[in-house]
């Protein structure tokens, strides 16, 4: 179809435009970008536009590059602090839950299709192998969905979601390896032993490469300012393939890898993150492009009606037992557990591993491939579109949420840093104008959000109590002895109760500022440190 390098570069262009006016596009019409993405690939596919693309080698390595940027990328936005809490939830949720959903998904299946035979006849070895591909979920399908409508949601939740997503794929990965040794195309071994070196190689890889990387950032100077993401780019590559080569689960190196680079304090943060934001997006946008360039559409009418049962087998069946029988001895809500069963969506992982699995040449008496294309579709076109109304309805969202980052986020580089301040009933700006106020040094009131009105803020701006003042204040460069860390207070917490005169702390650490919601307190020895509160020290 292409006579010049040109040509290809000039359709690759034109697709990823597509992708990106696609996602405005759904941002607009309240439709998931995924679902764009995934029509675009099938417009410019064989039954499409007619681009013959039908390698599934070349589809695997693309798509398992892909995934592991998305889980590195997922393991930097995870705050330790905010996972802490839940880790042992959300480390059950991501084995035990995808092991449930998978036997009880198979098990469906089997059924299901012996009953309607007609359709397709499935084996018990067979039926497992499709539960595995599509038993990890997706958060950064859920997240990008819940970000395009403005949704944060509460109650721990997102680090729950967080956490059984970026550490779910590598069971799902396991599943679908030992599956493809069931139905004949590998051997599976000894499997045991196969779940425990690829956990604990892959743990191990991760956690070096991590090391390494901080160090090599932190006290050499052989990155250059402006090769830090490219540095990073080779570094989580390298990590990838040198845990396949031992043995180890390169998902999990990844997310380990991502997780603990993403909770240490490096050079150029501020540009890393932001920089794998939008890497993940691209991730994303390929992975799903390629799931339709490689489908056939006019082989789908066959399959609705087996890929609908499964889309609600697993979506109102399997994934709430496996949510409920893990969640509710950790004392979660009812409104809680049937959100994460809903948050349930497939999308990138199952992509890749129904990829994987027709590379590996298993064979298969079904066309898995276009039924793991039709469950994605439907997951993220009905999931994915009734998420944020679900949320609503449950009560699951934070209508509180700061937009500001924090100094996990982004802790050395910028010159400025924006913060968001609110000001209560009898604070003494209020009925003030702004010129008259006094304000930090270096700081200016550049925007005040009243209600759902935005006003750009002059000398004679007068302030009304319920502002939220957004102010571009210095930021803070502390010596090489000094470090600013943020502590969550959680109920149970030593501190939670107790002023802080009564906390006794060392005379080299002090208590600079506590969040509490939308306020930012200026602290005393009087100050009661309350539940929930994030308390900055700084030593």
């Amino acid at each position: 179809m292409f006579q010049n390098p040109e040509q290809v570069l000039l359709i690759a262009s034109v697709i990823l435009f597509l992708s990106i006016f696609a996602g405005k596009a759904g941002y607009r019409f309240g439709l998931p970008a995924l679902l764009l993405f995934l029509g675009v690939g099938m417009l410019f596919g064989s039954d499409g536009l007619g681009i013959q693309f039908s390698d599934p080698n070349v589809a695997q390595f693309i798509g398992m590059l892909a995934l592991s940027i998305i889980l590195f990328s997922g393991g930097m936005d995870t705050k330790v602090a905010e996972v802490k809490p839940i880790a042992s939830q959300g480390v059950v949720l991501a084995t035990l839950g995808v092991l449930a959903t998978t036997f009880i998904t198979g098990g469906f299946i089997y059924w299901l299709f012996g009953l309607f035979g007609k359709y397709v006849t499935l084996t018990f070895p067979e039926s497992l192998l499709l539960a595995a591909v599509m038993s990890s979920t997706d958060s950064a399908s859920v997240f990008s969905i819940l970000r395009s409508k403005g949704v944060y949601l509460k109650e721990r939740l997102r680090p729950t979601l967080e956490l059984e997503s970026g550490s779910n794929d590598p069971m799902s990965y396991m599943l679908t390896v030992i599956g493809i040794g069931l139905v004949g195309a590998g051997e599976t071994g000894n499997v045991a032993w196969n779940i425990f070196s690829q956990l604990t190689f892959g743990s191990i890889v991760g956690i070096v490469f991590a090391i390494v990387t901080i160090l090599v950032l932190t006290r050499t100077n052989i990155v250059t300012d402006g090769l830090d993401t490219i540095f990073m780019i080779a570094a989580v590559l390298f990590c990838y393939a040198a845990s396949e080569i031992v043995g180890g689960n390169q998902y999990l190196s990844v997310y380990f890898m991502g997780i603990i680079i993403g909770n240490s304090k490096i050079k150029n943060k501020n540009i890393l993150i932001p920089f794998f934001d939008g890497v993940t997006s691209l991730a994303q946008i390929l992975i799903f492009f390629l799931l339709g360039l490689l489908s056939f559409p006019h082989r789908m009418p066959q399959i609705i009606l087996p890929a609908l049962a499964i889309v609600v087998i697993l979506t109102l069946v399997a994934r709430p037992i496996a949510v409920f029988a893990i969640m509710l001895p950790f004392k979660s809500s009812i409104k809680q557990c049937l959100l994460v069963s809903w948050a349930g969506l497939r999308g990138a992982a199952s992509s890749v591993f129904a990829i994987m699995v027709i590379s590996s040449g298993a064979n298969i008496s079904y066309d898995l491939f276009h039924i793991v294309f039709m469950v994605s579709l439907f997951s993220v076109a009905i999931q994915g579109t009734l998420l944020p109304a679900a949320s609503k309805k449950l009560d699951m969202v934070d209508e509180s949420a700061d937009v500001r980052k924090t100094f996990n986020d982004y802790q050395e580089e910028s010159a400025i840093t924006l913060m968001r301040m609110f000001i209560p009933e009898g604070h003494n700006w209020v009925n003030k104008m702004v010129r008259e106020v006094n304000m930090p040094t270096g700081s200016l009131a550049i925007m005040i959000k009243r209600g759902k009105q935005t006003i750009v803020t002059r000398g004679d701006t007068v302030i009304h109590a319920g502002d939220n003042i957004i102010l571009s204040v210095p930021s803070y460069e502390p010596a090489a002895n000094e470090k600013l860390e943020e502590l969550h207070i959680e109920k149970g917490n030593e501190w939670c109760g107790k002023t802080i005169a009564e906390l006794n702390l060392p005379p080299n650490e002090l208590i600079a500022m506590i969040i509490r919601g939308n306020e930012n307190l200026i602290p005393d020895g009087k100050t009661i440190i309350e539940e929930g509160d994030v308390v900055v020290t700084y030593k």
